[in-house]
């Protein structure tokens, strides 16, 4: 008799499965593109970001410039391309610094319960209750607008939803057998709760991770359009929208580039988010 297939693994159920929705597809190849250009930045943008051209200023697409340049004669492509890093950057590392956070929080309040979950549960719900974009614009008033003060803000604000499903997720894990067998040989408890049983959380934390990415670009592109995120003459897709607010008549397609580039940016990690939630869940 022929041998029974094996069954496969659910991680590679899952990954399989991701890869057969058409719209992750195109998603990951567009930001796997964008990842690429922001990296390869210096090599690929044809001139500086910072160079102005005074006697070449908001001129239309040409030879020399393919996106034309804006209102201080500076190659628009170069910015969008340098752009693209800033924003890409400032998404991955605040929400790098939010998953930290709110997975530890979570944990701990989800293995250990008691005082500390009523704690952590309390610092959620409060923090959730205040207006974010309000709270960061009060923060980088007070503090200034630099990268690493604008990540650091982004991530401090972003961390509870990562936090709750991880205590959830935690929560219900606790009870397992082999939880129980790495207690009674002895192990210790944090080392059981981050080797042994927050890596089971690991699928929750990437969908809460690329949509929280999406979200930290969208803040960032608010708060530069603001003039409070990333200050000129370093770009951003959003400082770039700023800029070409006041000639929205004389060059709208200024307004288009950036614009177009947040949308699509957003609306891959969400199609990714979407997808990956599709994927790991085991009801599906």
């Amino acid at each position: 008799m022929p041998a029974a297939p094996r069954s496969r693994s659910p991680f590679a159920r899952s990954w399989r499965s991701f890869w057969r929705k058409p719209g992750a597809v195109v998603s990951v190849t567009i930001l796997g593109l964008m990842i690429v250009v922001a990296i390869l930045a210096p090599w690929i943008a044809p001139y500086d970001p910072a160079r102005m051209d005074m006697f070449n200023m908001l001129s239309g697409p040409s030879a020399e410039h393919w996106l034309g340049t804006d209102e201080n004669g500076r190659d628009v492509l170069s910015r969008l391309i340098y752009g693209g890093r800033v924003s890409l950057a400032v998404g991955l590392a605040s929400v790098t610094g939010a998953i930290a956070i709110g997975a530890t929080l979570g944990g701990l309040a989800g293995y250990f319960g008691g005082w500390i979950d009523s704690i952590v549960s309390r610092l959620i719900d409060g923090m959730l209750s205040i207006p974010l974009f309000f709270f960061l614009l009060t923060t980088l008033a007070l503090f200034g607008s630099s990268l690493p003060i604008l990540i650091l803000t982004i991530a401090a604000t972003t961390w509870m939803p990562v936090a709750r499903i991880v205590r959830g997720e935690i929560t219900a894990i606790r009870e397992n057998q082999y939880v129980e067998a790495a207690k009674a040989l002895g192990v210790g408890r944090l080392t059981i709760l981050f080797r042994h049983i927050l890596p089971q959380s690991t699928p929750s934390i990437i969908v809460a991770a690329t949509l929280g990415i999406a979200e930290a670009i969208i803040v960032e592109s608010a708060l530069s359009y603001l003039g409070f995120g990333v200050r000129p003459p370093m770009p951003s897709w959003g400082n770039m929208l700023a800029d070409a607010r006041g000639y929205i008549f004389q060059t709208p397609i200024l307004t288009v580039y950036p614009g177009a580039l947040i949308f699509i940016c957003v609306l891959a990690f969400n199609s990714i988010g979407d997808a990956l939630r599709d994927a790991t869940d085991p009801r599906k």
